[in-house]
Order: C-alpha cells, then sequence, then structure tokens
C-alpha cells in the first residue's frame, strides 16, 4: 500500500509541477508580446512622428491581391517586426488599400515617384488590376513618374508595370505573354473505377460545374460558351497593354508561331525579344537600374539602397466622416451557409452586416461589392433577402461587381437599385445544380453492406446506401423550382419576362460588356462609379465610405503568423521533391476539392461557376 501510495503521490507531484511550468511559461510568452507590442507601438509612433525623407513609394506587392483579405490587417506592420512575414504566396493584400495609398501619393510632397517591383505579386483578377491602373494613371498625371523593374514579367505582373513610364527588364528576362486558359479536373473514369455513384440534378445547358462527375472532358456547349468569354478576357488584356505601351494588338501579342519564329531569329533571347517589340524600355541589370533609381530619388543610408517607403510601410490618413455614411459590404469567395469563415462569404454573417447597416440611421446607401463565383442557394436567398429589406426601407442599393459576379453572385445583386460591372467581369451563369456521392457499391467491392429498416424511401437517406427513386424526383423538382425562382427574380429585377431570362440564362457566363448588352446590368464601371452612383441615389453631397468588415487583434496575427507558416512550409516541403507540373495539379486538385468540401446547402442545391475563378 505504501508503494501505491508513493507512486500516486509522486503522479500528483509531478503533474503538479507540470501544471506549474505550463503556467509559468504562458505566462511569460505573455508578459513577452505585451512588452513586445509596446516596443513596436512606440517604434511606430516614432517614425510616423518622424518626417520622411523624400523618395518613391515601392509597390513591393507580395501575394495576390483581393477585396477583402480573410485577415483585415490593420497590424500587419507590427505584426511583421514580432512575428515575421507568412508566405509570399499566401499573403492577401486589400485591393482599397493599394489604391488609396496610391491616391494619398499623388497629392503626397515626400513622395516624388512610384517604383513597381513585382517579383512577389502572385496574381490578381483583371478587373482589380484596371483599378489599380486607374490609380496609377492618375499619379503619372500629376506629372510624377512611374517605373517598374524586374528580372522576369509574369502575365499579371506585366499587366501592372505596362502602366509605368519606363519599364526596366534584366538582359536574361523574359515577358511572358501567352493567353488565358481554363483547365478544370474530370473524375468520371476515378468515380467509376471506385465503384462511387454520383446523383446530378441539374437545370442549365451550359451549367458545366458539375461535368466533372459526369465526363472525363468538357463538353461541346460548356466548350463553345467557355472560349467566348475566355477570348473577351484576354481581348481585354491584351488591349489595355497595348494602349499603355503605345503598340498594336498585334505587336504587343502577334500569336505563339510568329513569336516563335521572330524568337529562333534572335536565337532564343527573350529580353531582346520584349525590347525588339516595345514591350519594355531598356534592357539593364539590377545594378544600373539601382544607380538610375538612386540619381532620381537620392540615397537612403538606412535603406542602402535608393530613397523609398514600402506600401507596406505607407502610412494612410484617417478616412473623412464628413457626410452621410455609405456602407461598402463585402462578398468576397463561394457563399456558403452558416459564419464566414477564411475565403468564403458566410450567408449568416453577411445578412447581418447588411441587416446592421439597414438600421443604422447614419447609413444613408450600401454599396455592395461581389467578387463571387456564387454557392449555396440558401445563403444567397438569406443574403437577397436582407438587401431586399434594406432597399424597401428606402436605402439605395449599388451592386459593384469585381473579377465574377456569377450564379450565386448575380443572385444577391437582384434587390440592387443600379449594377455596375466592369467590361471584364464575369456574371450571369443563371442555373442550379446539385450533386449527390454514395458508396454502397465501393463498399460491396470490400465485402461491407448496409440494411435497416424505414417507414418511408424518403426516409432512408444515407451515404452508404442508394438513393431511392422517389429521393431523386424530389431533388430534381427542388432543383427545378430553384431554378425557376431564380430566373423569375432576374425577370422582376430587370424588367424582363422570364422568357427573356432563360433565353441568355441556362448557366451561360458572360463578361460585363455582354452583360450589359443583354439587359443584366445597368452599366460598365468600376468601384469608384459605384460609390458616385449611390450617393446620387441617396441625394448625398457629401459622404464617406464605411468598410464593414472585422478588424483584427494580435491574437488574429499570432494565429495567422503561426497557421500560415504551418501551411507555407508543408506543401512547399513537399513540392520540392516533384516536378513543377505534377506539384501545379496536386495544388489543383487540392484546391477543387476544398471548394467541394465547403459545400454545404441544407438542400443541396447550389447556384456556383466552377470555371469563373479558374483563368490561369
Amino acid at each position: 500500500m505504501r508503494i501505491i501510495g508513493r507512486l500516486i503521490t509522486g503522479i500528483f507531484k509531478w503533474t503538479w509541477r507540470l501544471l506549474n511550468f505550463i503556467r509559468e511559461l504562458v505566462l511569460n510568452v505573455l508578459f513577452i508580446l505585451i512588452v513586445l507590442v509596446g516596443v513596436g507601438i512606440w517604434l511606430q509612433a516614432k517614425s510616423d512622428s518622424a518626417e520622411p525623407p523624400q523618395g518613391a513609394l515601392l509597390l513591393n506587392i507580395k501575394g495576390v491581391i483581393v477585396d477583402k483579405p480573410s485577415v483585415n490587417d490593420k497590424l500587419g506592420i507590427i505584426g511583421r517586426q514580432l512575428l515575421g512575414a507568412n508566405s509570399n504566396r499566401l499573403q492577401e493584400n486589400s485591393l482599397f488599400d493599394i489604391v488609396d495609398a496610391i491616391r494619398q501619393a499623388k497629392s503626397d510632397s515626400n513622395i516624388t515617384g512610384i517604383v513597381l517591383d513585382l517579383k512577389d505579386f502572385a496574381g490578381a483578377d483583371q478587373t482589380s488590376m484596371q483599378y489599380i491602373g486607374k490609380a496609377l494613371r492618375e499619379f503619372r498625371d500629376t506629372g510624377k513618374p512611374v517605373y517598374a523593374r524586374g528580372d522576369d514579367y509574369n502575365q499579371g505582373q506585366y499587366y501592372l508595370a505596362s502602366f509605368a513610364n519606363k519599364i526596366w527588364l534584366s538582359p536574361q528576362g523574359n515577358v511572358e505573354l501567352r493567353g488565358f486558359a481554363t483547365n478544370t479536373l474530370y473524375y468520371k473514369t476515378l468515380l467509376d473505377k471506385l465503384k462511387v455513384s454520383t446523383y446530378v440534378f441539374r437545370v442549365g445547358t451550359y451549367k458545366s460545374a458539375v461535368e466533372p462527375y459526369l465526363r472525363d472532358n468538357m463538353s461541346p456547349a460548356a466548350r463553345e460558351a467557355d472560349s467566348l468569354w475566355i477570348g473577351e478576357l484576354w481581348q481585354n488584356f491584351i488591349t489595355t497593354i497595348a494602349a499603355n505601351r503605345q503598340i498594336t494588338v498585334q505587336q504587343a501579342f502577334p500569336g505563339a508561331q510568329v513569336m516563335l519564329d521572330n524568337l529562333k531569329k534572335l536565337n532564343g533571347d527573350t529580353a531582346q525579344y520584349a525590347l525588339d517589340n516595345k514591350l519594355v524600355d531598356e534592357l539593364a541589370p539590377n545594378a544600373r537600374v539601382d544607380q538610375a533609381l538612386i540619381k532620381q530619388f537620392g540615397w537612403s543610408q538606412e535603406n542602402k539602397d535608393f530613397n523609398y517607403t514600402s506600401i507596406y510601410d505607407y502610412s494612410l490618413k484617417p478616412a473623412s466622416s464628413e457626410g452621410g455614411a455609405i456602407a461598402v459590404i463585402f462578398v468576397n469567395g463561394a457563399i456558403m451557409d452558416g459564419p464566414e469563415t477564411a475565403g468564403q462569404v458566410g450567408g449568416d454573417t453577411t445578412a447581418a452586416q447588411i441587416r446592421d447597416a439597414r438600421l443604422d440611421p447614419t447609413v444613408k446607401a450600401i454599396v455592395l461589392r461581389v467578387n463571387s463565383p456564387g454557392g449555396s442557394v440558401s445563403a444567397s436567398e438569406l443574403i437577397r433577402g436582407e438587401l431586399m429589406a434594406a432597399r424597401d426601407a428606402g436605402k439605395p442599393i449599388v451592386v459593384s461587381m469585381g473579377g465574377m459576379a456569377a450564379s450565386g453572385g448575380y443572385w444577391i445583386s437582384t434587390p440592387a437599385n443600379y449594377i455596375i460591372a466592369n467590361p471584364s467581369t464575369l456574371t450571369g451563369s443563371i442555373g442550379i445544380f446539385g450533386v449527390i456521392n454514395t458508396v454502397q457499391d465501393t463498399l460491396a467491392s470490400v465485402g461491407v453492406y448496409t440494411d435497416g429498416v424505414s417507414t418511408s424511401p424518403l426516409a432512408d437517406l444515407a451515404v452508404t446506401k442508394a438513393l431511392s427513386p422517389e429521393v431523386q424526383q424530389m431533388i430534381q423538382l427542388s432543383i427545378e423550382h430553384g431554378y425557376q425562382r431564380f430566373i423569375d427574380l432576374v425577370a422582376n429585377a430587370r424588367k424582363m419576362t422570364p422568357e427573356q431570362v432563360d433565353a441568355i440564362a441556362q448557366g451561360h457566363v458572360w463578361t460585363g460588356e455582354d452583360a450589359k448588352a443583354k439587359g443584366l446590368v445597368d452599366a460598365l464601371g468600376d468601384f469608384d462609379d459605384a460609390v458616385a452612383k449611390a450617393a446620387e441615389l441617396a441625394q448625398l453631397k457629401q459622404w464617406h465610405l464605411s468598410f464593414w468588415q472585422e478588424e483584427s487583434t494580435l491574437l488574429d496575427r499570432v494565429f495567422d503568423s503561426v497557421t500560415g507558416s504551418v501551411r507555407a512550409a508543408l506543401p512547399q516541403a513537399l513540392q520540392a521533391y516533384l516536378p513543377a507540373p505534377l506539384a501545379d495539379a496536386a495544388m489543383a486538385v487540392k484546391a477543387q476539392n476544398d471548394q467541394f468540401a465547403l459545400m454545404n446547402d441544407p438542400q443541396n442545391r447550389y447556384a456556383f461557376c466552377l470555371t469563373c475563378g479558374d483563368v490561369k
């Protein structure tokens, strides 16, 4: 008994010591974090109070540009100083913060130019890049220069660089202009081999989101429809570049064979090809570019480089609060039921934001910024209902469409008083589908079966059993009813007949330009135009924008940094052992499967455009 007693006493003693150690460790870590935060805030305040030297605003954008980052990064500067940066590929940047910084720099006497260093820029939709380009043009119009430098430029990087007064390229560099493509994974043969039974319910000839379950390739109808809008996107893209560089479209992109022939004449010298075709202004190594920038902006002893302020360190002045408030509410990502999660739109969260804006007496109008391929019909209807209530309450609703506002993204746009799309916006895709997979044959192949009793065929629902004919018919009826509901909403909103809407619906994707011609949107423009229209409808002479989004806390930054680093490190470590095509395929499989895994509509009904966000 004494031995047992000593053993129990020892366990309790060591457990108590372990708990004390953990408690002290946690308290010490918290204390250190508090001290570091205090030091960081003091250093930031000190740097803000000092008058910065004249120099360039350095647009060294890292990662992707989105309408609304997953974490609203007001503590980003301190977070980078204390916790380190996440992977550049995973970093999200606010489109509106970047544009605001460029516009503020126009009248900032300490900013005498802009330098674009885009080697870590991972991309953005065409609409977002056009909006940044507009701000860069405004900056240039003040007489301040914009320069771009790079060892290489991919398509997205070069699109932004084309807005510069001067573009430098490394003598061994390349400007990658190759066109656009979509690539979707198809699973039919895999599902057949795994003996998975797939039940697909849809309405819409062009609703291609379900094709990966039904085919091993793209259907002729989907190929025809996608070829139309992707061709228009590319034409808008290359036309903008040609106009910026003051060359012809043919000179900017003469086609694959002509490019190949010209490169053969130059023995494969891609940099010389870019210079000869006026895609860049000068071929220069980094040292020579540094000298030119030092001559233009002066030497910084602190940076050991030309005088510059990174866009990540450039402090934006507080926005004006004069006049009535125009609420800006974001629908950024796939629309799912429940609360908002990182990178996804939560129907509950967005509906609550719209309701709060409706009940706020200081809010005079709402701009709904939609950049979504759609998603759950249930969540889309929840958001639409709140927008309708806001409109009925006398608050004008203006929809500003970003890169895409398709399917469910268009569903939620129907209550708007006015819809503004960019010419390159992907919208429409008016159609509904549902997909259910069951694995009874898969289990049977390994000797596992399921059986039981039920009070009706409608009650016997399980992933381990085939769907009964009655259930299949009910789901199809629900899908058809949802499609008719979609058609009626559009018809009422756009002053059209259901037959007219059906003729341009059927899941067909349209660019903003085509959507305007077909009556699906009211005007072509950008976010600025949407704000101006909201002010006009609300009869506001003075107004300010109120962005409805959650502010991040230090704890958000800690977890974001840690999880971001883990997400960044593990895939890259594994991909290092894979050839590039396999690594890209692995990422594509993960992205597509993650999207399907998030679908949670209670009736399995989705208004979703699978290919809209897959243009590369």
